[in-house]
């Protein structure tokens, strides 16, 4: 059996993990990242917003594992760590897609 102080030690564990996907650009970064490796300008392109911007989000999905990097010379590209992640948000969006689709429904009967 798992005692109090571990379940509440992986709880925060999650909770931190998961932290990563509490901000839309991040999530967006990801999508990016799935798709091909890039560095910080190619993301700031893409993204239309600053260097520093993408770089705090990179550093928050750095920190928890969600990302990898390669450099050569002075540039930095970014890869998502495993596409299991892209997986989880799309369960996310399906799941999110599915409760409007029901909250629809409900407006549609008191039509």
């Amino acid at each position: 059996m798992i005692s109090t102080s571990l379940k509440q030690e992986i709880s925060q564990l999650e909770a931190n993990f998961c932290f990563a996907f509490s901000e839309p650009t991040r999530i967006l970064i990801l999508y990016a990242l799935s798709e091909t490796p890039r560095n910080v300008s190619d993301l700031t392109k893409e993204l239309g917003t600053n260097q520093p911007t993408i770089s705090r989000h990179l550093k928050v999905l750095r920190d928890r594992g969600l990302v990898i990097t390669s450099r050569q010379g002075t540039t930095v590209t970014y890869q998502i760590s495993d596409n299991r992640l892209i997986e989880a948000l799309d369960i996310l969006r399906s799941i999110m897609r599915d409760q409007l689709t029901h909250q629809a429904s409900l407006v549609n009967e008191l039509g």
